[in-house]
């Protein structure tokens, strides 16, 4: 293994892949800075609950976080997962009880907001702790950090006063980019309220930079109001706030999503006027859905974490999130039983590998380059297909195929098939089987099937599935000698009722070539389509 790591670190210094070419911008900063630590940060919102954009970020930031330990093993990194739970409650979620009486608290932050579950001291706590059990799901190395705790300590506080004493800096920055009556009123501080406990967008009367307090005119009360900056009594527009929270914590690489980019431009402006430094990072393409739209949480035309889970392991996400991060993705439920066959694929090569190939399969940047075993006896699409012709309900019909196929496999020595079994049954029953269509075969492809089934009859039990594929192969270059792939396409329609599937030589090994005949009468009998 010191070898393995040592060639890692030799040839991570040239690598293309993304998340080393992310580390190596952050080392390139800490070595001018002659630093030894380097802090990375994900940012949450609070006022829902933590979703599939969330994994991404954290996953990804993970990514580059192992990407440069590798090319610095001797420095110190920490990822920080901050929640903006000071943000104030904008709208009242469709997704939650008791919403009349949320509805009171409008524009509160979100920790002084009841919650509405029941279950914690506010609406910010319940979702900073489903945010918390939602990483530690899946055993992100991370420390959460609260935005209200941070500005109640006294910890935002010397950068507070920064703002304060660059107050015409900072405004300079976003009042550009304002409609002309917002400018008249913008102002980078927002005073909590002292009575109402909400958080005040207000115009401000006067400021006083050696006192770090600021003025206003209360809008419903009329009157004059000074506030320190400071302790809590404020918090600051989100874009100011970001650029703070840089300085404050010294973050030195934070990624974003596509949309953010003029917001990562001014809140990087800002953090140079305060005598800071912007963090690393990249921005990420947004996910589209089936159509091709961008997915939109309040429009719901996504898939969450929670479905794809029903379906996946969380490794097949993972990978998804390592792929093409700079490239618009669809994210819908039929790009998953590809992404478990390609994380598959990705382990199985792993061992086999030159060192220098490993750094670019994804399972060395998804397992911080200590992959599990691969090498399963079947694929999630084989199974699937096992599902369909089988009517399966539960693993154990799909384990009984696997075992005639592989006698020395089991649940208990591969749990990572024992899983996919599961996922197979579910996957097909909710998204495979309510689309499939059978048709009957034209007389060209009756005649190849019928052949097939013959040839069958006639194989040996104990042939494997690369054999099998060879007799398929033969008939179809028989039949089909100007496209071969029409041969293939016929036996998933007219067999499985599908336009795809996986190899058909392996199909066979696994269902069995008795089974498989019966399955092609079946076919020429009618009987798959009812006619």
């Amino acid at each position: 293994m010191t070898s393995d790591l040592e060639n890692w670190k030799t040839l991570a210094a040239d690598s293309k892949v993304w998340p080393f070419e992310e580390a190596r911008k952050i080392l390139k900063r800490i070595e001018a800075s002659g630093r030894g630590d380097v802090l990375f940060e994900t940012g949450y919102g609070p006022s829902g609950l933590p979703h599939i954009g969330t994994f991404g970020e954290v996953a990804r930031t993970t990514m580059v976080r192992q990407a440069l330990e590798t090319l610095a093993p001797d420095v110190k990194t920490r990822l920080i997962c901050f929640s903006d739970d000071m943000d104030g409650l904008r709208k009242v979620p469709d997704n939650v009880p008791n919403a009349d009486m949320l509805a009171a608290h409008l524009e509160k932050p979100l920790t002084r907001v009841p919650d509405p579950f029941e279950t914690h001291d506010s609406f910010g706590a319940h979702n900073n702790a489903r945010l918390q059990a939602f990483l530690d799901r899946f055993e992100f190395d991370y420390e959460f950090a609260s935005a209200t705790d941070y500005y109640f300590s006294g910890r935002m506080d010397e950068t507070l006063l920064k703002i304060l004493a660059n107050y015409e800096a900072v405004t300079g920055i976003i009042l550009p980019t304002l409609g002309e009556e917002r400018r008249k009123t913008y102002s980078p501080f927002l005073p909590i309220c002292q009575t109402s406990g909400k958080v005040l967008m207000v115009p401000l009367t006067d400021r006083d930079e050696a006192a770090g307090t600021i003025s206003y005119t209360h809008p419903e009360s009329g009157e004059d109001i000074t506030t320190p900056v400071t302790g809590g009594a404020c918090k600051l527009q989100w874009k100011a706030d970001w650029a703070m929270r840089w300085v404050a914590l010294g973050v030195d690489y934070e990624m974003a999503g596509k949309d953010l980019i003029e917001s990562v431009t001014l809140s990087s402006k800002i953090c140079r006027a305060i005598g800071g430094s912007p963090p690393e990072g990249f921005n990420y393409e947004l996910f589209l859905d089936e159509n091709g739209e961008k997915i939109s949480k309040s429009r719901g035309n996504g898939i969450t974490i929670e479905e794809w889970l029903t379906y996946a392991a969380p490794e097949s996400l993972s990978l998804y999130m390592f792929q093409s991060p700079r490239k618009a993705k669809r994210l819908h439920f039929d790009v998953i039983p590809k992404n478990v066959d390609d994380y598959l694929t990705f382990l199985n090569k792993f061992p086999t590998q030159s060192a220098e190939e490993q750094l670019t399969n994804p399972v060395w940047h998804i397992h911080g380059g200590q992959p599990p075993s691969g090498d399963l006896p079947v694929s999630f699409a084989l199974l699937l297909n096992l599902v369909n012709v089988s009517n399966a309900d539960d693993k154990n019909v799909l384990w009984g195929f696997i075992k005639n196929y592989a006698p020395e496999a089991s649940p208990e020595e591969l749990p990572m098939l024992d899983a996919m079994a599961d996922y197979a049954v579910a996957y097909y029953h909710d998204f495979v089987k309510p689309t499939k269509s059978y048709r009957d075969p034209d007389d060209t492809e009756k005649q190849a099937m019928i052949t097939l089934r013959d040839k069958l009859a006639d194989l040996s039990d104990d042939l494997d599935a690369e054999a099998i594929q060879t007799e398929v192969y033969a008939i179809g270059k028989t039949y089909f000698e100007d496209n071969l792939r029409d041969w293939f396409k016929a036996l998933y329609e007219v067999l499985l009722g599908q336009s795809q599937g996986p190899r058909f030589g392996s199909f066979i090994a696994v269902y069995g070539l008795e089974r498989t005949c019966e399955l092609i009468n079946q076919a020429l009998d009618g009987d798959l389509t009812g006619d």
